[in-house]
């Protein structure tokens, strides 16, 4: 995969690096809530395994939240941090579905 530059970058390539074949019945919305510098909001729609797309904002009540720093969500994007240690150093915060979100590795891939 490619490296992202930003946060913008990786919602805008989020399709090209998808894997259908390791979200089959996956069914969730997915809402990013990345604060700082870059920071903002994107909520991603995966029905049936299948990648329905990304909308800036957020929704009333995503599967899963996603929550941390724009600049440390671009260095776990890039494979740099990696995402258990940012979430057990509280650099990565979830609200809902935990084993979603364990699961999201390997459907969004790092690096």
């Amino acid at each position: 995969m490619a490296r992202i530059a930003n946060t913008a970058e990786y919602f805008d390539t989020l399709a090209d690096r998808f894997l259908a074949d390791q979200a089959k019945g996956v069914n969730a919305t997915i809402q990013y809530t990345l604060s700082g510098d870059g920071g903002g909001e994107w909520t991603i729609t995966i029905a049936d395994g299948g990648f329905k797309g990304v909308q800036t904002g957020g929704v009333e009540k995503p599967t899963l939240n996603v929550m941390m720093d724009a600049a440390k969500f671009v260095e776990m994007a890039n494979g740099d941090l990696d995402g258990r240690k940012a979430f057990l150093t509280r650099k990565l915060k979830v609200k809902g579905n935990i084993a979603l979100a364990q699961k999201m590795q390997k459907f969004f891939p790092q690096g």
